[in-house]
């Protein structure tokens, strides 16, 4: 398994993702399309936070069942966090793009059209 660090644009946010990356997921929602998402989601503890939760700024929208994280200084959104609605296990979609030492084009790019849920 792979560690990586990740991050907001200033630092102010940090974390650590322990994960294999294969695949990011490109989602056209209002959300992921303005910000320029590209997602991979993973079992909650294998995102360990670097820097204190309360730098943590939070947006909810739609259906509100997904913190979406954001850094309050630089404005980058690195991580989200929800709930897996079959299993009820907490996941984490990180924003592939924030992992600095992620080689994207080695990924599959799936679209996935959540305009449309």
């Amino acid at each position: 398994m792979a560690r990586y660090e990740g991050g907001c644009h200033c630092g102010n946010i940090a974390f650590t993702l322990d994960a294999d990356i294969r695949e990011g997921y490109d989602c056209n929602c209002s959300m992921c399309r303005k910000r320029g998402g590209l997602l991979a989601f993973f079992p909650r503890e294998a995102l360990t936070l670097a820097t204190p939760a309360d730098r943590l700024g939070t947006y909810r929208f739609n259906k509100q069942r997904i913190d979406h994280h954001f850094c309050t200084v630089c404005g980058i959104a690195p991580f989200s966090e929800g709930v897996d609605p079959k299993s009820g296990a907490k996941t984490v979609a990180v924003n592939l793009r924030a992992l600095p030492g992620l080689d994207l084009a080695t990924l599959a790019i799936v679209p996935v059209d959540g305009a449309s849920f």
